[in-house]
C-alpha cells in the first residue's frame, strides 16, 4: 500500500509541473483540478491506511466540492477576460 501512495504521489508531480510551465489560465485550472482529485483521493487512501473515519470525511468534503469551487471560479474569470459577455449587474 505504502508503494501505491507513492507512485501517487508521484503522479502528482505531473499536473503541479504543467501548472508552472503553462501560462494559459485554462490549463492551470485543469492542473489544479487534477491536484485536488489526486490529493482527495490521497487523502481517502491514507484514511483507509490508518482506519480513521474522520479523514474520510476531509477526503470526501473535498473531493465533492473542492472541483465545484474551482468551476465556479473558472466561470468568474472567464467572464472578467471577455469583454463580449455583459457584467451580471448590467441589463
Amino acid at each position: 500500500m505504502t508503494l501505491i501512495l507513492i507512485a501517487m504521489i508521484l503522479a502528482l508531480l505531473i499536473p503541479i509541473y504543467e501548472a508552472w510551465q503553462d501560462d494559459d489560465i485554462w490549463q492551470k485550472m485543469l492542473a489544479f483540478a487534477s491536484i485536488a482529485t489526486k490529493t482527495s483521493i490521497m487523502i481517502l487512501m491514507v484514511s483507509v491506511l490508518r482506519d480513521d473515519w474522520m479523514i474520510g470525511v476531509v477526503g470526501v468534503i473535498i473531493l465533492s466540492v473542492g472541483n465545484a469551487g474551482l468551476m465556479l471560479l473558472a466561470h468568474v474569470i472567464k467572464r472578467v477576460n471577455n469583454p463580449n459577455l455583459r457584467g451580471w449587474g448590467e441589463g
